[in-house]
């Protein structure tokens, strides 16, 4: 990004004027002139809503892992846009630590995890984690594979590995606790849904699923 220091007030401006024109490309563009990253993470954290939207939405298309740490906490956000743009954002960003060929190996592994090529990502991701041991996404992508390969036990440890790195990912808590529904194991399960509704309070489904297994662990109990 550009080193240009330039007034809140504008970044606000193009952020009203993508709302007006839906145009991300120009959006990401002006802003990049503009704007650094450290500068958007201090407007993120501005107790002015519209610059924290705007702020969020372009670091979730410029920004690197560096940014993490807040927008987990804008996950807690008293504006529900901000909440939004932020969880769509911290995903966005769980894929851009390490270098230009951690990131190239992770995009092939998470090719192979979405067409359920789970053996293969599982090899790759052990070659990428024994380069990069702290990539937290990249134990998240092998603890989808053990997943897919029914490997539970494992998929529980991979998240644990995940969550040690970056405790803002809600989506391993979420992965572990249905690693633990596979096991019959429905109170731990539980307790990990609740950790990711405790990260992020917006999975709704996860409120529904932690009352739908508590009604059906009470009718085994009984």
């Amino acid at each position: 990004m550009n080193t240009n220091s330039v007034p809140q007030n504008r970044l606000c401006l193009l952020y009203q004027e993508y709302l007006a024109k839906q145009d991300t490309s120009l959006f990401v563009r002006l802003v990049d002139e503009s704007y650094t990253q450290p500068t958007l993470l201090r407007l993120a954290a501005s107790s002015h809503t519209d610059s924290r939207r705007a702020a969020v939405l372009a670091i979730t298309y410029l920004g690197d892992y560096g940014a993490n740490d807040i927008f987990g906490r804008l996950l807690h956000d008293d504006d529900q846009t901000v909440r939004l743009l932020a969880e769509i954002g911290i995903k966005n960003l769980w894929p851009r630590d390490g270098d230009d060929q951690h990131r190239r190996q992770l995009r092939t592994i998470m090719r192979l995890n979405t067409t359920d090529q789970f053996q293969e990502a599982l090899h790759q991701t052990d070659v990428l984690l024994d380069e990069f041991p702290e990539y937290a996404e990249a134990w998240n992508q092998r603890g989808i594979a053990n997943f897919g390969l029914k490997k539970f036990e494992e998929t529980i440890e991979d998240a644990y590995a995940t969550l040690n790195l970056n405790p803002f990912h809600f989506g391993a808590a979420t992965g572990m606790g249905h690693a633990y529904l596979q096991l019959r194991d429905w109170p731990t399960a539980i307790d990990c849904f609740q950790l990711a509704l405790d990260i992020n309070p917006n999975l709704k489904t996860l409120r529904e699923t932690i009352a739908k297994i508590n009604g059906e662990w009470k009718v085994k109990k009984n």
